[in-house]
């Protein structure tokens, strides 16, 4: 996937990753997945406090470069 908004979404696994969910999707946007792909292993070294055996980072598309320049919305899930 080439260009576009990225957010880097922090999953929470258990079962070997067969059963991830969302924990958290970091406010922080990248042009690009190449961008973003190489962020998520400081991101998931910042990522504490989730009582998962494992995290993962995912690159997720938001937003196409036409449609972002009008959405300056930002979203952090509760960390709690």
């Amino acid at each position: 996937m080439g260009p576009g908004l990225f957010v880097i979404a922090i999953l929470g696994c258990t079962d070997g990753s067969a059963d991830c969910r969302p924990l958290a999707t970091l406010p922080t946007r990248y042009e690009n997945r190449a961008t973003c792909a190489a962020a998520t292993a400081p991101a998931l070294l910042a990522s504490t406090g989730y009582d998962f055996p494992e995290l993962q980072a995912e690159c997720r598309l938001v937003a196409s470069p036409a449609s972002s320049r009008n959405d300056q919305r930002r979203s952090v899930a509760d960390r709690g």
